[in-house]
């Protein structure tokens, strides 16, 4: 246990959580919150649907593909230190959006944006786990991950509101949010590092997962209208992926280091999330979508649609942390996907002249009690998993694999669903893509589910493995899924 282990009952150590879950509450908000507000953006910028998704997708690269290394950093040169630099880094990028003149610099100013996050969300969560008691770790990663999870399905509900006034306060609203986050940080949050960092940065593996995953959502999103050149870039992401995994096998000091994965419960809980992120990015992009452009609703009405999923998420997410404490993640996360897939399933019908008791509200209270049954177990058992000196790695390498499943589904959707073009403003044309894509939710959903009742072991979460070097990580007997929100 570490010196500057804090009781969560304690003011610092309340304080500790509340400015790690509002930091990274910020970089999650702002990857579901913009989409409320893309007609609108739409409209303003003259944008095609192609600048729309990039909007999305800029962000959520950026994040994706630097998310790794800011774990890395957060490890070696200290977490707060990392958290405060990224927060500040956000706060900067998110001014650059709110008075972007055109779609292009917004699209740059959103990659900046994600670049803040990236070294802001990784160690917001590994703050909490080298600085909170082990005692109470399970019960403050369950705290951290329910707000966080807010601040996910909260996105389009506070959209709507800002955009009813202008859309452009969607991102000024970071401004304020960030000055709270950072006096808490550096008034609660002890400095942790890593006491021996293994060796240089990983910058060649860092460059290799942001080219392949930029060449990839370049080709998705442009493979209706660039055919040619999307299956050329494609191509060339897949090899850039390739070199990744050859490159971090070999590596003196990967960003991923091999020994996360050669424990079973971290690789399966990574594999999980990989199906569920990309069905919840999905099912938040086109609901609130569908809603505007096919129902008539304001933003604020469609964003107001998913508020009794957040109150599910905020009321039990902690609950649900525990819950997993006592029994093993296994049933939740097998459990949790489940019931979010019959929720998108019901939400699939949703079309013209549909009310919200009716038409809605079903669907979306199964929605949230699958993620309020999702969410805290997998993000506990994805860091139970890892060894506690890579905090930070692990947690970077799962919100890569979340942020690389929402990009997948933002990118990939609606090239399924044949939506291209400003056809997203046409409701028959939107409400049968919508359709298409929302089924192909539920089935990821669905996946994730069998993946948590299949892979997962039976069995306790414990406390994370004490120290050892990446190389002697062996796989556990736990059974203990880890996921980070």
């Amino acid at each position: 246990m570490p010196v500057t282990a804090l009781r969560l009952a304690t003011p610092r150590g309340r304080g500790l959580v509340a400015a790690a879950s509002l930091g990274s509450g910020m970089a999650f908000l702002d990857a579901t919150v913009v989409t409320i507000a893309l007609p609108s953006i739409g409209r303003d910028l003259g944008a095609s649907l192609a600048a729309l998704q990039w909007t999305v997708n800029a962000y959520t690269l950026t994040l994706a593909a630097l998310i790794l290394l800011g774990g890395s950093l957060a490890d070696r040169f200290g977490r707060r230190r990392l958290f405060v630099a990224g927060a500040v880094w956000f706060a900067l990028a998110s001014l650059l959006c709110a008075v972007a003149p055109t779609a292009t610099l917004l699209v740059l100013a959103r990659a900046l944006q994600g670049v803040g996050a990236a070294l802001m969300t990784p160690s917001s969560l590994a703050m909490i786990q080298a600085s909170i008691h082990p005692q109470d770790r399970a019960r403050a990663i369950g705290l951290w991950s329910g707000l966080t999870g807010v601040a996910t399905i909260i996105g389009p509900f506070l959209g709507g509101w800002l955009v009813e006034r202008d859309w452009r306060w969607v991102f000024a609203i970071n401004l304020p949010l960030t000055v709270v986050t950072v006096l808490l940080a550096r008034r609660c949050a002890p400095e942790t590092r890593e006491e021996s960092p293994p060796g240089s940065l990983d910058l060649a593996g860092a460059a290799l997962g942001a080219a392949a995953l930029g060449a990839v959502t370049y080709a998705l999103v442009s493979a209706v209208e660039q055919p040619a050149a999307a299956v050329g870039v494609g191509v060339a992401g897949l090899a850039a992926a390739a070199g990744f995994v050859v490159r971090e096998r070999r590596a003196r000091s990967p960003m991923v280091p091999p020994g996360l994965f050669a424990d079973r419960t971290f690789r399966v809980a990574n594999l999980l999330t990989l199906a569920v992120y990309a069905a919840i990015s999905g099912v938040l992009l086109l609901l609130v979508v569908q809603l505007q452009v096919s129902l008539g609703w304001s933003p604020l009405r469609a964003g107001l649609a998913t508020l009794p999923a957040t109150l599910l998420l905020t009321a039990l997410s902690a609950r649900a942390g525990s819950l997993a404490q006592r029994t093993g993640p296994r049933l939740p996360l097998a459990a949790g996907p489940l019931t979010a897939a019959a929720g998108t399933a019901l939400l699939v019908g949703v079309g013209p002249g549909d009310s919200y008791p009716g038409g809605v509200l079903p669907g979306i209270l199964l929605f949230g009690a699958g993620l309020t049954l999702l969410v805290a177990p997998l993000t506990a058992t994805v860091m139970a998993a890892a060894p506690v000196e890579l905090a930070g790695t692990a947690s970077g390498v799962n919100n890569a694999v979340a942020r690389t499943a929402g990009l997948l589904a933002v990118a990939g959707l609606p090239l399924l669903a044949g939506l291209s073009g400003t056809a997203y403003t046409d409701p028959v044309a939107m409400t049968a893509a919508y359709r298409t894509a929302m089924v192909a939710c539920a089935v990821l959903f669905a996946v994730g589910g069998a993946v948590g009742l299949l892979g997962l072991r039976p069995g306790l979460l414990v406390a994370p493995r004490g120290p050892q070097t990446p190389a002697a990580a062996a796989p556990t007997c736990c059974g203990a899924p880890t996921l980070e929100s």
